[in-house]
């Protein structure tokens, strides 16, 4: 259930061949070495986080001005709640792994600065974000460059009141273990690490 190489040297060429002859004529080579073992990988994980979705490879190029047809990367996620859920990836930079809270819904943000500050939910926030840190993972999301209106920019939790969204991603590169079994195994250790992120996020973005 691993991801074989060959996924992420596909995407480093579609980088420099992003066009619709190159891809027809290794569309069969991104089904093999891509969707396949991602589906798989995501079928190994089910049980545990639920079904997954793949994304379509094929870009939204209505309202962009990056006119190239096709995505960089292959994605799936495992929504849990509006807007939140359990993210997988593999690109031309290899493996990446995470979870968060990726789209505003009416009212969540509203929802999510008032848990913030909070004392009881906004330091347990804070403490696993800390946790996750410490163990490698990267906590960033889109983020105000000032403080929310009517917060005090010296608030002890002011980093997470700037936050839109809040994301946690791993990223593994192109490992040894990449096209072997332990893949599956990464990808559900660090989705435990997330796990409890994903219900503060659950829980408290309802309002």
């Amino acid at each position: 259930m691993g991801i074989p190489v060959d996924a992420v040297d596909f995407f480093a060429e579609l980088e420099l061949h992003n066009e619709r002859a190159w891809w027809t004529a290794n569309q069969e080579r991104w089904r093999r070495s891509v969707r396949e073992p991602m589906e798989r990988l995501c079928d190994g994980l089910a049980d545990e986080f639920g079904e997954a979705k793949l994304f379509r490879p094929y870009r939204d190029v209505r309202f962009s001005s990056d006119k190239t047809p096709y995505k960089t990367h292959q994605g799936a996620v495992v929504a849990t709640s509006p807007g939140v859920g359990l993210y997988v990836q593999v690109s031309s930079q290899g493996l990446l792994a995470g979870a968060g809270w990726w789209r505003p819904e009416p009212g969540q943000l509203d929802a999510y600065r008032a848990a913030v500050l909070d004392d009881d939910s906004g330091e347990a926030l804070a403490s696993m974000v800390a946790v996750l840190e410490e163990d490698g993972a990267e906590v960033h999301g889109e983020e105000l460059k000032t403080a929310p209106r009517g917060v005090d920019p010296g608030h002890p939790r002011i980093r997470l009141l700037r936050y839109r969204t809040v994301l946690v991603t791993v990223e593994h590169g192109v490992p040894d273990w990449l096209g072997t079994p332990e893949a599956l195994e990464r990808v559900r250790a660090d989705w435990r690490d997330c796990r409890p992120l994903i219900q503060w996020l659950d829980a408290h973005l309802a309002g």
